[in-house]
């Protein structure tokens, strides 16, 4: 016989145990016996209907014991509820307490960085143009066709003008954000 061990509202610990769950069974088969032998004079139509009747009902006792005993997920997944406020000041007093160990520029640093307005704007940018896909290849790209630029150049005995690397850059940028645009629209995720 198998223990499990399952947890009520409450957070404690409770031990089902398989034996007293069919211990309990057995009672109450045995009880819808004597029951149903004491009705033996009926008709056999309606022995029937009352026997479906007490496995359905045998049945719901059971569900009904487990359901109590057993945690909901979704209140154990889900945690408080809290609401705007009580995050806010959350936030606040985590971040009161961790500049408490930073020094005067890092912390002055952290009063602008993590400022509501530039959150904002850093989220929007990084959420549309500062996209990783973009800086990605628009780097590799600088690098690559740079190079290439400057060996083609030195080999002709051409003058670069320092364009090059920014203009490598912006054209690897637009590809990387157009690879993320027909990703998205292809397969409908990001």
């Amino acid at each position: 016989m198998s223990d499990r061990q399952e947890q009520d509202p409450s957070g404690k610990e409770q031990k089902i145990d398989q034996v007293e769950l069919d211990k309990e069974r057995e009672k109450r088969l045995d009880k819808l016996r004597e029951d149903f032998e004491k009705i033996g004079d009926k008709p056999v139509e309606n022995a029937e209907d009352l026997h479906r009747e007490a496995v359905e009902k045998a049945a719901n006792v059971e569900r009904k014991a487990e359901t109590e005993q057993a945690p909901s997920h979704e209140k154990q997944r889900r945690g408080p509820v809290a609401n705007k406020k009580e995050l806010d000041a959350s936030y606040n007093a985590k971040m009161a307490d961790a500049r408490t160990h930073m020094s005067a520029p890092s912390r002055t640093f952290s009063k602008v960085i993590h400022n509501k307005a530039v959150e904002k704007v850093s989220g929007v940018v990084g959420s549309t143009v500062a996209r990783p896909n973009a800086i990605l290849s628009g780097a590799v790209f600088a690098f690559v066709l740079t190079l290439a630029v400057y060996l083609v150049a030195k080999n002709i005995g051409y003058p670069l003008s320092g364009f090059e690397t920014i203009g490598a850059f912006i054209l690897g940028w637009v590809l990387g954000i157009l690879y993320d645009f027909f990703k998205v629209m292809i397969t409908g995720r990001k």
